[in-house]
């Protein structure tokens, strides 16, 4: 049966992960929901968990325990192919392949539509970087995108991760490498996400990532300390959160290590 594209709702159910072929969790017992149009900031110190989770949201890394959901279907009742289209993920460690930009957009679909193409990169602000390139979205970059900046790289995979509008987009570290310019880029993204019904997960090291998001959820030690509105998160956790996330650490008061609904 193929299923109809997800349109309402992401659900995080009690969820538990680890890194592929290891028994222990790294994550344990997340929950969370998300309605379309929302989206959520995931800050943590180092080693908190936050890439673990976003790689079991979108099956990447496999589920202990729990499931992940779209309008209430479990992700492995869709193919590999179709749940591909319905999630874009922008890794931290950006992996582009030897192709053109236009490839590497498109996630080398070979049916891929120039229009659909054209409307990611300007999703992701990078319509005008690419013209300016030798050829253009015909432009090679060679492997690993070797021929493009650490910024142009990432700028890119933006614009891979948004190929087709999918309905749930999760960004790990996006701003890691942009400038300015990028950075503003990266929150129009964000918004344009959330305002066409989509629903977005930001994993951020530097505020600006948060920016454009409603939601935010704190990570500590695989658990996640504390969900809901990101005004009312950050007014709890304290202002020693200011920068997102230090490498000390973040201290969470008791009153906010509730998990919550966004619902």
């Amino acid at each position: 049966m193929e299923l109809p594209p997800p349109v309402q709702s992401l659900s995080v159910e009690t969820i538990s992960i680890a890194a592929p072929g290891r028994p222990q969790p790294i994550v344990q017992s997340i929950r969370f929901a998300m309605e379309a149009g929302q989206g959520v900031g995931i800050i943590g110190p180092s080693a908190s968990g936050k890439s673990t989770l976003a790689r079991g949201v979108v099956g990447v890394w496999p589920l202990l325990k729990g499931q992940v959901r779209l309008d209430g279907a479990a992700l492995d009742q869709w193919s590999a192919r179709a749940r591909g289209k319905h999630i874009g993920y922008l890794p931290q460690d950006i992996e582009l392949l030897d192709g053109t930009v236009a490839e590497n957009i498109s996630r080398f679909d070979g049916e891929a539509d120039s229009t659909a193409i054209i409307a990611a990169a300007t999703a992701a602000n990078v319509h005008e970087m690419i013209l300016r390139l030798p050829d253009g979205y015909q432009t090679r970059i060679g492997e690993s995108g070797a021929a493009l900046s650490t910024g142009q790289r990432q700028r890119v995979a933006l614009a891979r991760a948004l190929y087709g509008d999918p309905f749930l987009v999760v960004l790990d570290e996006p701003n890691s490498d942009l400038d300015a310019e990028g950075e503003a880029a990266l929150t129009a993204a964000i918004k344009g996400v959330r305002e066409r019904g989509g629903v977005v997960l930001v994993i951020a090291h530097r505020p600006s990532a948060i920016a454009a998001v409603d939601l935010l959820a704190v990570m500590a030690n695989g658990t996640m300390q504390a969900f809901g509105p990101k005004d009312e998160v950050l007014r709890k956790i304290g202002p020693q959160a200011s920068p997102v996330a230090r490498p000390s650490g973040l201290t969470v008061v008791p009153e906010a290590a509730e998990q919550g609904s966004a619902t």
